[in-house]
């Protein structure tokens, strides 16, 4: 799960925001591609990075409560900064030296989709009722509305239908708006704004309109704008679902940065995760 979201956060990493052209020319799976603002090919971001902290909370076996992910966030952030977060909140993240401390400075007032990128591993919970909890209690850290907080349970509950129900993609607009009241659309397209709601739309977009792990990633690439946060949350339900083959190139698996925090240790993870969650297991590739 963790390294497909990184896979995807990665790949899309060097496409946000991107001129149309070098969209065209380069999302070929054939490799990653850095971005102008710095970001290296295969690096992820603060997709995948905030994903990591989800899953230390979850794996703690402690309380999943908004200040442990606020601890969660800024210690995950301050062993390993990295580019991808946006500015304001990456200055945040540098002046904190907690997540209490974090907590005292922010204004999580965002309607972004900050809250929705991290939420795949948010799925893995046994019960609904659960995940309604836990997907408010992550996201009110930083965006603490009702679209952030929509965002994250839709996402969550998008993986939990496909990983315990064994869902098809076809079936997860009704059970969400079923348990939230809320519909997906399936006919997005153009570009997606760092918007929680329009990230919704083109991620269940993109699903509906493939059945390769392959097709996914290009077409979450080809909507441009954010692509990177699609792309992550859009692999990341692809992990847990009968609905996909397994398709991505291997380039891409092996260009996964492999540094202290990259392709060894989120597979660590990724086999942590499995121990813990053993349904995930019937879903290993």
């Amino acid at each position: 799960m963790i390294v497909d979201i990184a896979i995807g956060d990665a790949y899309g990493a060097g496409f946000e925001f991107a001129p149309r052209e070098k969209i065209e020319r380069f999302n070929t799976l054939m490799r990653f591609v850095p971005h102008e603002t710095g970001i290296a090919a295969g690096h992820y971001t603060d997709d995948t990075q905030m994903s990591i902290a989800v899953c230390e909370v979850l794996l703690s076996g402690g309380p999943a409560s908004s200040d442990e992910f606020a601890e969660a966030f800024v210690r995950c952030y301050r062993r390993d900064p990295r580019q991808g977060y946006a500015k304001g909140l990456q200055g945040l993240f540098d002046q904190s030296r907690d997540g209490r401390h974090f907590r005292s400075l922010i204004r999580p007032g965002s309607r972004r989709n900050g809250a929705a990128m991290r939420s795949v591993p948010l799925g893995l919970l046994a019960s609904v009722a659960e995940i309604d909890q836990v997907s408010r209690s992550q996201a009110v850290v930083t965006h603490d509305t009702p679209e952030g907080i929509l965002s994250s349970k839709v996402v969550a509950l998008m993986v939990h239908y496909a990983l315990y129900q064994d869902k098809a993609v076809a079936e997860l607009a009704r059970l969400v708006e079923r348990d939230t009241g809320f519909r997906l659309r399936g006919d997005w397209h153009g570009e997606v704004e760092c918007d929680a709601i329009q990230t919704l739309h083109a991620v269940h977009t993109a699903l509906l309109n493939n059945r390769s792990t392959s097709g996914l990633l290009r077409d979450c690439v080809n909507y441009g704008g954010d692509v990177d946060s699609v792309a992550a949350i859009a692999m990341g339900v692809a992990s847990v679902s009968l609905d996909y083959v397994d398709d991505t190139p291997d380039v891409l698996r092996r260009g996964l940065e492999a540094g202290p925090y990259g392709q060894p240790f989120l597979l660590q993870l990724d086999d942590s995760l499995r121990k813990r969650f053993p349904r995930l297991a019937s879903r290993s590739r």
